[in-house]
């Protein structure tokens, strides 16, 4: 499917004008547009300004508050709760994250959860906040019910990424950023507008047979966990989603398991919700608590270069560090700009049209 290009300004500008238009302030709108737009620069496309119009309707169906009141309703020195106040993810995670980096300044690490908040963006813009404070960034958050249990025809987990970013010294930080899936459903929201498959492992119908119907979770079907069957470790990749739904949603106060909040503003919301909105977790260790920053960079540096290094299968050029492709296709983007699929740009200029800004 045919492309077209546009300037990291061009799409932040729109996407900034937009969130003013939603009653958002000058800051909030400005943060919103930044986090948004690293998941296109970074090559997630499925998490970037394609879920735009996506976050307008949820405003219009009342479930986003575009002037938050932020606010810590419970801590300790080194832990906090944050009310989000029904916010844009995209403002509150960075808000939270600030509260844990603050934290870990202050008594060596920060651990935060969040309640009453919404889609957060990609996980690895929270996380690599903390490495320019020579400290290893955490951030995990809940989402819909689209994932079945191994074993289950039932949708009761998000696709609950998890980041890690760890810095280094003269090599880029190592920056784990996954789903708990075997791919986050915005992969499949590319290949519905691609109109192709989706690998086996990825999705099941529902009876719970394997399918590569992009579709099939319009049709009852389910997300698969990490691994995709028992046979392939699925058991883990439950567990973990399991894990982030737990830490982000349980332990704050937010909605869990099959009652979080959907995402599209269409889907009517569960019944019987047992706390507030989407929950998020987030974690600054200050890495100075456990040795020299200095040192550590450096072996982080040793440890990088070895892996890169390593003896590889025929046909492979090298071993991936985590970060790597996101941190080339960023560089990339931001000299040459982002590409974005015909049914996006579609979807963008009709945002614009009823917002009167021009795409």
């Amino acid at each position: 499917m045919a492309s077209d290009v546009y300037t990291l300004d061009q799409l932040s500008e729109f996407t900034r004008r937009v969130f003013l238009q939603i009653g958002c302030p000058e800051k909030d709108a400005t943060t919103a547009a930044k986090v948004l737009l690293s998941a296109d620069l970074r090559g997630i496309d499925s998490h970037g300004i394609a879920r735009l119009s996506g976050y307008v309707r949820l405003w219009e169906a009342k479930r986003v508050n575009a002037e938050p009141q932020l606010k810590i309703i419970h801590e300790t020195p080194s832990t906090a709760v944050v009310d989000g106040d029904a916010g844009l993810g995209l403002v509150v995670a960075p808000f939270a994250m600030q509260v844990a980096i603050d934290k870990a300044r202050q008594v060596g690490t920060g651990w935060v959860s969040v309640q009453n908040s919404n889609h957060y963006g990609i996980a690895a813009w929270h996380a690599m906040m903390a490495l320019e404070h020579d400290m290893i960034g955490i951030s995990m958050t809940n989402a819909s019910a689209l994932v079945a249990p191994t074993f289950s025809v039932e949708r009761l987990l998000g696709t609950n990424p998890i980041c890690v970013a760890i810095p280094a010294g003269e090599e880029a930080a190592f920056v784990a950023d996954m789903a708990t899936t075997t791919a986050a459903n915005g992969k499949l929201e590319i290949l519905q507008r691609k109109k192709e498959a989706a690998p086996v492992g990825w999705i099941q119908d529902a009876v719970g047979a394997s399918t590569t119907d992009a579709h099939a979770l319009k049709n009852g079907g389910a997300l698969l966990p990490l691994g995709g069957d028992r046979e392939h470790g699925s058991h883990k990749g439950y567990a973990l989603g399991a894990i982030v739904d737990i830490f982000s949603a349980i332990l704050s106060g937010a909605n869990y398991g099959p009652w979080v909040p959907p995402f599209p503003a269409y889907v009517p919301m569960p019944t019987g919700m047992p706390g507030k909105g989407i929950g998020h977790f987030f974690g600054a260790m200050r890495i100075d608590a456990f040795r020299p920053a200095e040192d550590f960079k450096q072996h982080m540096d040793n440890w990088i270069q070895r892996f890169k290094s390593a003896k590889t299968v025929e046909g492979a050029e090298r071993v991936i560090v985590p970060g790597e492709p996101e941190l080339e296709l960023e560089r990339e983007r931001r000299e040459s700009g982002i590409p974005l699929l015909g049914p996006v740009v579609a979807d963008l200029k009709l945002l614009g049209e009823r917002f009167s800004i021009p795409f």
